[in-house]
């Protein structure tokens, strides 16, 4: 049996005369593709035979619907740092991928979609399963094509990798008719190193460094916000030596989070809707904000005409359409955050802001004693969700990779991890995609073997992509799954009770069985209701070398702050 390298090898060395669903298959390992996500069907049928024969050396993993296979290409691509694979049939196939790509464009994770197409000579026939699927992705897309001629196969699927990976990361989406794929041409493959008018990293400028270096050693009151460009960039380290050597508190966006460790004394936590109250607070009385690989969403700045005003603006980034886009910046750094940030390291001074830190330590002070305590040391008889993340970190160390729907639970999740290792929060951020969390936990978890990966997740987002049970089940994935149980649709909830007087239409949920579905797909399950019996459960779900469902059911109508009011300025952060 030949190995994958060897494989390679007789890839770029030799010719071969074969089909293009073989070329389509042997590309991927040319690309080091080890495992795909995908569901068969009609038009991509030839290229399942090929990924039949090839089995020894490629694993497909069938997911039970398309969604799952998108979000678990994710999860794979978030903790890896490498491309994350997907496939599907025509029509309703390759439709089913779109939500998986939207949450993988604004995310900026690498994603390559292989979609199967009818037959060249019945596009626009409205044939049986005919989708117009570029057109459809034209919008979620880095790139996309259609390929009708076999011949072509090679270098589109080339070019798709390379844009999927390179600069700003994003999800590329190639559509292959049923006639490409049985077609026979003489294959060569050529891994793609440019396109022509593409150029996906800009030259970073040692005059805008020097700039920005300049604004920095004199400030008093600096403040960083870091996002996920710093972990796509892998400048975890440069990070840590421009905080630490000019001592200046930072803040991360949900997708940064795990680029410094929590425990870090000049992590101060959570910027956004509902982050920690003294970043939002002290945002708009920072004499200078230094923004690195962030985007500047709109649940990170609230209003954007009260957001910063008194502040000189930096921004790093790697995207220049990213620049201006939502906050005017006074300076500008263009270029990948290792080198960027290295090249800052280089012109700081060495510093310390005592007192400026010390404001955050005060502003903590009086969340912790009006959020945190309740959420964590709670005197009522219901469960919280904070007090479950409290014990997850306590069985796992705070080395686990966490992986959250989106709801009440994400934002509790994200404020209570413990994150002592980088790429360890993986959410859908930008669409907020309710049910994300279970199929991006297995990627997660085949990608990462050795990791403990714990899926967090809420009883509605949880049904919404329930059947991957089914996945986790045949592939022997050891995903830990916990489901935060309230019965309600949670996040929609508390703004029903805070702007809509209680009216609670269309959020209140009637839930099955969950532990009995569980054990239906041969999963280990345990349901927790009081207290005194959570610690154990927990310790048991992390213990166990397989797969495990955990429900918890917690307080009904327990709310998330600190809050953001939707319109309102990050300075008029709720913390109740």
């Amino acid at each position: 049996m030949k190995t994958q390298a060897a494989n390679k090898k007789e890839m770029t060395d030799k010719t071969l005369r074969i089909t293009g669903s073989e070329a389509i298959v042997r590309s991927l390992m040319a690309e080091g593709v080890d495992i795909l996500y995908g569901y068969p069907g009609g038009a991509i049928m030839p290229v399942y035979d090929e990924l039949f024969k090839f089995q020894d050396q490629i694993h497909h993993v069938l997911t039970r619907h398309e969604q799952g296979a998108a979000h678990a290409a994710q999860g794979y691509a978030r903790i890896s740092g490498k491309v994350g694979v997907a496939m599907a049939t025509s029509g309703p196939g390759a439709t089913n991928l779109i939500t998986g790509i939207a949450d993988a464009q604004i995310d900026s994770t690498p994603l390559v979609c292989i979609t199967g197409q009818v037959f060249s000579h019945l596009l626009g026939s409205d044939a049986f399963q005919e989708t117009d699927i570029v057109g459809i992705s034209t919008p979620v897309t880095k790139w996309n094509c259609q390929v009708t001629k076999a011949e072509d196969i090679p270098a589109a699927i080339a070019k798709a990798f390379y844009i999927a990976r390179s600069g700003r990361p994003g999800p590329v989406l190639v559509d292959i008719t049923k006639d490409a794929q049985v077609t026979e041409f003489d294959f060569n493959y050529k891994k793609c190193e440019g396109v022509r008018s593409y150029n996906p990293i800009p030259k970073t400028s040692q005059d805008a460094v020097n700039a920005a270096a300049a604004l920095i050693n004199n400030a008093k009151k600096p403040m960083i916000v870091w996002g996920q460009g710093v972990i796509l960039g892998e400048a975890e380290a440069e990070l840590k030596e421009v905080i630490e050597k000019a001592g200046i508190p930072a803040a991360w966006t949900i997708l940064g989070a795990s680029a410094l460790s929590t425990s870090h004394p000049l992590n101060i936590g959570m910027v956004g809707m509902h982050g920690n109250y003294a970043p939002n607070k002290l945002t708009n009385e920072c004499d200078v904000l230094i923004a690195i690989g962030m985007r500047f969403d709109d649940r990170v700045t609230g209003r954007l005409d009260a957001y910063a005003k008194q502040a000189k603006i930096i921004h790093f980034d790697i995207d220049p359409a990213e620049i201006d886009k939502n906050v005017k910046t006074d300076v500008a750094v263009l270029g990948n955050s290792k080198e960027s940030l290295a090249m800052l390291v280089e012109a700081l001074n060495e510093n310390s802001h005592e007192s400026w830190l010390q404001e955050f330590k005060d502003l903590y002070a009086i969340e912790f004693d009006k959020v945190i305590k309740g959420d964590l040391h709670p005197t009522k008889e219901g469960l919280t969700m904070g007090e479950v993340l409290k014990q997850i970190n306590i069985e796992t160390e705070g080395n686990a990779a966490i992986v959250s729907d989106v709801g009440q639970h994400q934002m509790i999740a994200c404020r209570y991890a413990d994150f002592n290792v980088t790429k360890s929060n993986i959410t859908s951020g930008g669409l907020g995609t309710m049910g994300f969390a279970l199929p991006a936990a297995i990627g997660a978890k085949m990608a990462a073997p050795e990791r403990e990966v714990v899926a967090i997740i809420g009883d509605g987002g949880y049904q919404m992509n329930i059947q991957e049970l089914g996945t986790i089940f045949q592939q022997k994935a050891a995903v830990k799954i916990v489901v935060l149980n309230n019965e309600f649709l949670g996040m929609v909830r508390q703004w029903q009770q805070l702007f809509f007087d209680k009216r609670y239409a269309s959020t209140e949920m009637t839930n099955p069985n969950f532990v009995a579905i569980a054990e239906g797909y041969y999963i280990k399950a345990r349901k927790v209701t009081k207290r005194e019996e959570l610690a154990e459960a927990v310790k048991e779900m992390i213990q166990s070398k397989e797969s495990y469902f955990l429900e918890v059911c917690v307080e009904k109508e327990d709310n998330v702050f600190p809050m953001i009011p939707s319109g309102a300025s990050v300075s008029d952060v709720r913390l109740s």
